[in-house]
């Protein structure tokens, strides 16, 4: 299948999605095949729970929170309910094998932190998602009621804020034997996935925007498929729109929110990556609520059009986050 551009200058083509997801489920098998001969690629603690203070908040908390959630563990030496609750994190932490990190702040060392979460009482627990602080539990909380506020978390970050990474052992990724993985059959959807490639370059959104979703209906994490019906829902957007007026309303209402989202399609669909996130992530600093909301999922929506590996898409995620925050 060779699928065309689609006319999205700088954004994304999706035969090379396709050899990136057939790379990556190679690296995938090598690093499963490495654990099963010597324990390689499975991901340190270390990596896991770590100790944060204020200058390295940004750093460890804001930036990784834009790749998978952090929960924030806020306790203090003298704090006995802490002494029970912070074990029980860990462990948590070790046994959800990378989908949070959990950051220990001593509160007593970093009071702007406290002040900042605005926190009462310790132990506190925070989770920071996309720069979004969210408010977990206070106190010594049951590890069953832990564990399904941990479940939860997961869910909402992959739904609502499109973290759907893990932590990973950098080391024994590098290490891992990726050139004697065996090689990717041919995926079962492939005949869905051409059909809704033809649709695109018909200029039939729609249509490419059902076949996308009759595939992910049946397998929800094709990354191809995802990334298609982005790019799909995007053209079907501003199809018909009229440029001319989409921008006018732009610049003369800078904080409206829906002019901003419809004039960010249109400089993602003109190759202008860099002026759609930057647009939006400006729109979030003056927005707030429901419409604050729309934008930063709009936001993410864009960011898949554009692909998880793209450096722009990296540094507008850091940006995000502090706006967010």
């Amino acid at each position: 299948m060779q699928p065309r551009n689609m006319s999205m200058s700088g954004v994304v083509d999706l035969a090379a999605v396709k050899a990136a997801q057939e790379a990556k489920a190679k690296a995938e098998q090598a690093r499963a095949e490495a654990a099963r001969q010597g324990g390689g690629g499975a991901v340190s603690p270390a990596d896991l729970v770590i100790d944060v203070d204020e200058a390295g908040f940004e750093r460890e908390v804001l930036q990784r929170s834009t790749e998978v959630p952090v929960v924030i563990d806020f306790w203090a030496e003298w704090c006995q309910p802490c002494k029970q609750l912070s074990p029980v994190l860990e462990r948590l932490a070790v046994e959800y094998a990378g989908k949070f990190v959990l950051a220990k702040i001593d509160v007593d060392a970093n009071q702007m932190l406290m002040q900042q979460f605005g926190i009462q009482g310790i132990p506190a627990v925070f989770a920071v998602v996309a720069g979004q602080a969210l408010p977990l539990f206070q106190g010594a909380a049951p590890e069953q009621q832990i564990r399904e506020t941990l479940d939860q978390l997961v869910q909402v970050a992959e739904q609502r804020f499109g973290l759907t990474g893990l932590v990973v052992d950098s080391d024994a990724e590098a290490d891992a034997p990726v050139e004697s993985a065996p090689q990717v059959p041919a995926g079962p959807y492939d005949h869905l996935l051409e059909a809704a490639v033809q649709a695109l370059d018909a200029g039939d959104f729609g249509g490419a925007v059902q076949a996308y979703k009759n595939v992910l209906s049946d397998d929800p994490g094709n990354t191809e498929a995802k990334l298609g019906l982005a790019q799909a829902e995007l053209l079907r957007r501003v199809q018909g729109a009229d440029p001319q007026d989409v921008r006018k309303a732009a610049a003369e209402n800078p904080a409206d929110a829906q002019a901003q989202i419809a004039a960010a399609d249109l400089d993602l669909v003109g190759g202008h990556v860099e002026d759609a996130f930057g647009r939006l992530i400006d729109t979030v600093r003056v927005t707030a609520g429901d419409e604050r909301d729309a934008v930063r999922t709009r936001l993410l929506e864009l960011f898949e059009v554009v692909g998880a590996d793209d450096p722009r898409v990296a540094a507008a995620r850091r940006a995000l986050a502090r706006a967010l925050f």
